[in-house]
């Protein structure tokens, strides 16, 4: 077994095919085909199903795949541990969120103290947070539970109850407070299901033998809000999400409070990285602070 076959291997996995992959290593395409095709040969396995120009992998790939992850990634930990002079004034750090908001604060004070360092935040939902976290799509996640094991490090931003919210000129805009059967019985905008907003209100629903139908079901917070400012019916939020917008109006659930925890993650064994470690020792000093 050698290093350049299971690099390669790992490049075509993650880039989708073997083209991407050779761009992606500055080398040519047979180069990398040739090297797939001896680690293949020489372990009598088959990585990836190619069916005409499609590559996917097998089960045995997939397994491959998961322990190529982690080696590489240890590889880029122990360049950033001998690079330590330079390791903070180049490189991105990615991150998934449920909610940027909760961000904005520790964003700002870490592109004040790393300019050179380039953040990319990307929107989504509780299990594709962690799907990229996994995948290594991901160095840091934002989500809206708090997961149990030990795999991960994990880090409490805030918590913030559910409320409803609706069109300022919405028939119920002047309401302060409703029961959820009363929310229930208006045309109701839910987030996709994997959203923790939206599982927590379903669980509510049921210990009240109410249900809740969607009227619309939208991918994403802001696909929600948009819709509801339209005034087409009813959407919920954590009350730290809400800000402010002239058009939408809260509405308080009255009945038993349903907290949203929103809390930074990563996993464990890339918690050492030095542009991970640097992001969450400044958030844990904001949340302390």
């Amino acid at each position: 077994m050698r290093y350049v076959q299971l690099r390669a291997f790992h490049y075509v996995a993650i880039c989708g095919g073997f083209s991407r992959a050779a761009e992606a290593l500055f080398l040519t395409q047979p180069a990398i085909s040739d090297q797939v095709r001896k680690l293949e040969e020489e372990y009598d396995v088959l990585l990836f199903n190619r069916h005409k120009k499609q590559v996917t992998l097998t089960q045995q790939g997939d397994r491959l795949l998961e322990i190529t992850h982690r080696m590489f990634d240890t590889e880029q930990q122990a360049l950033d541990l001998l690079s330590e002079s330079r390791a903070l004034r180049a490189g991105t750090l990615r991150i998934v969120a449920d909610a940027a908001h909760h961000l904005l604060q520790i964003l700002g004070q870490f592109r004040a103290r790393y300019p050179g360092i380039q953040v990319t935040v990307r929107a989504g939902n509780t299990e594709s947070v962690m799907a990229s976290l996994y995948a290594y799509e991901a160095d840091i996640g934002v989500l809206g539970e708090i997961p149990e094991g030990r795999e991960y490090n994990m880090l409490k931003l805030n918590s913030s109850p559910i409320i409803a919210f609706v069109a300022h000129n919405h028939p119920l805009a002047e309401a302060r407070k409703l029961g959820l059967a009363e929310i229930a019985e208006q045309p109701l905008v839910l987030r996709e299901r994997g959203s923790k907003t939206r599982s927590k209100l379903e669980a509510l629903a049921a210990t009240q033998g109410i249900e809740l139908k969607p009227a619309i079901e939208a991918e994403g917070r802001e696909a929600v809000r948009e819709i509801v400012a339209s005034g087409v019916g009813v959407g919920f939020v954590s009350r730290a999400e809400f800000g402010l917008d002239g058009r939408l109006r809260p509405i308080l659930i009255d009945g038993p409070e349903m907290l949203m925890d929103e809390a930074l993650i990563c996993l464990r064994e890339r918690s050492s990285g030095k542009l991970v470690k640097a992001f969450w020792d400044l958030a844990r000093q904001t949340v302390e602070g």
